[in-house]
């Protein structure tokens, strides 16, 4: 330190007198053992002062320091900037953990937190200033990284989330933002809960014994809510956070929507099993053909030996006609055969009563009645068999759902629109109903309501074989107690769709 120069000692004071120590002496011994560069310097600039430090951090020696401007340690474009600090300096101001940027003796530029203090002769009048830098390129690093870091959470695609161990949120990138709906700002500094169904709040309480016991979940697919309610398929990796201490103090979950994934492989299981269905099918027709062909044999010779006014006449022809529908029923299961017989003229009305005379007796044992009204004034050209097999579906359907009777409505009207003109069937049941969350399901492959008594292809193949035909089948359903029941809307246009390869064969073939 110069003489002239009066440092405060006044908190060291005590202990130095007792060791009986020179307080200057002992003060540059604190400067001196310093971590960071401490310097004194003139009020234009010249360095008075330079310690171990500073020659560690800067590269220069005490001695190609002192007596020389500190301008040697900034950069040129930031002299303007010395010059301003030293006016403020001059007022007597202090300047705290000021950030700036220092070169160092081999050139490179390196960022800095300086103090500096005026210092002050014995009149009040500042006379010098001193200086103490940090070097803070480490932390300035890390901030650069955990910048980077937070670029990436906030970028991703995924979810993101860190909770406490009492699954409180405590940070949420965008990603969780589109995936659940939420805004951070509607998360932080809540549960995690929020997001869990009901059903599944019991698995946050296993989650985070897991993390306080230091363990890691790994790609655990679950199910979780959105903010509009909706719950979707997903798949989170959750990993403990440690103190520095090692001590499990909070969560991070990278959680990805796998809806998307889990309908694709909804879609190959569906296929996977209808391509097995094919198989079976092929399989079902082989062998029961020729039992069929002789229950038909039989049925025809009992016919030819009966009287043909008797009533036993009629239903032996009647079975023998079901037994030929069963035998094409084998052949075109789930739309494996195709018919390639031509389609023909029919009345709708004339097949609806074909299949209400195979259940008539069945529908009057349960108590269902049956109001039918045909106002169907057209021919359509249809495939027998196909849409005989649409309506027994439906029908048997509605009979299903009044096991306690009911009454079934059907009605056929001819329908004229700019689209297509055709034939529109309502078939109406009072029955016990769809529930609502069910409705829009009824004609996937393999879903039913009726647990071990369905198997989810009736509605499934009503559909493909109307649609192919270019028709429409839609059904609309109630659980309502006292309004309860099911409607199904079949429209049959009356020529097949010109430009589909189903009509182009049955063109051919015809």
């Amino acid at each position: 330190m110069t003489s002239g120069l009066k440092p405060d000692s006044a908190l060291v004071k005590p202990v130095v007198d007792a060791l009986d120590l020179d307080p200057r002496l002992h003060l540059a011994a604190i400067v001196n053992t310093s971590e960071d560069p401490i310097i004194s310097e003139t009020l234009d600039g010249r360095v008075l002062s330079w310690n171990e430090a500073a020659a560690r951090v800067f590269g220069y020696r005490e001695e190609e320091m002192v007596g020389q401007s500190n301008l040697k340690l900034i950069p040129p474009k930031l002299h303007r900037e010395e010059e301003a600090i030293m006016q403020r300096l001059r007022e007597g101001e202090k300047i705290e953990h000021y950030e700036t940027v220092r070169m160092r003796k081999n050139g490179e530029i390196f960022p800095i937190s300086v103090t500096i203090s005026p210092i002050k002769d014995h009149t009040g009048r500042t006379v010098a200033a001193s200086k103490i830098a940090r070097d803070i390129s480490d932390k300035k690093r890390a901030d650069e990284s955990r910048f980077r870091l937070s670029a990436v959470v906030d970028s991703a695609d995924d979810a993101i989330i860190s909770k406490d161990l009492n699954g409180i949120v405590k940070s949420w990138n965008k990603g969780a933002s589109r995936i659940f709906g939420y805004e951070p700002e509607e998360m932080i500094g809540q549960s995690i809960l929020k997001v869990i169904p009901d059903d599944l709040r019991y698995e946050e309480d296993e989650i985070l014994r897991k993390l306080r016991i230091g363990e890691r979940v790994e790609h655990y697919e679950t199910r979780r809510k959105r903010k509009n309610g909706d719950v979707f398929d997903i798949s989170v990796t959750i990993s403990p956070i440690r103190d520095e201490a090692g001590n499990v103090i909070g969560a991070s979950k990278i959680a990805r929507d796998v809806s998307d994934k889990k309908q694709v492989e909804k879609v190959l299981i569906q296929s996977e099993k209808l391509a097995a269905t094919g198989r079976m099918a092929a399989t079902i027709a082989h062998e029961i053909n020729n039992p069929l062909e002789s229950l038909m044999n039989i049925i025809f010779l009992a016919r030819q030996n009966c009287p043909t006014e008797g009533r036993v006449h009629g239903l032996l022809l009647t079975a023998e006609q079901e037994l030929e529908r069963v035998s094409h029923i084998a052949r075109q299961t789930l739309g494996y055969y195709r018919d390639t017989g031509a389609p023909t003229e029919n009345f709708v009305h004339d097949l609806l009563e074909n299949v209400l005379g195979v259940y008539q007796s069945k529908m009057l044992a349960m108590g269902i009645s049956i109001d039918s009204r045909f106002d169907d004034l057209q021919r359509v050209l249809v495939s027998k068999g196909e849409m005989l097999q649409v309506f027994s579906n439906v029908i048997a359907n509605a009979i299903e759902a009044m096991r306690h009777g009911g009454s079934l409505n059907i009605a056929t009207r001819n329908v004229m629109s700019l689209a297509n003109d055709g034939i529109q069937v309502e078939i109406r049941d009072s029955g016990t109903g769809i529930a609502q969350e069910n409705l829009g399901r009824v004609f996937e492959p393999f879903f039913t309501t009726k647990g071990e008594l369905g198997t989810g292809i009736g509605l499934w193949v009503a559909k493909q074989l109307i649609t192919r035909r270019g028709g429409q089948i839609s059904v609309a359903s109630s659980t309502s107690a006292g309004d309860s029941g099911t409607t199904v809307t079949i429209f049959i246009p009356f020529a097949y769709p010109s430009d589909s390869p189903e009509s182009k064969d049955e063109r051919l073939v015809g």
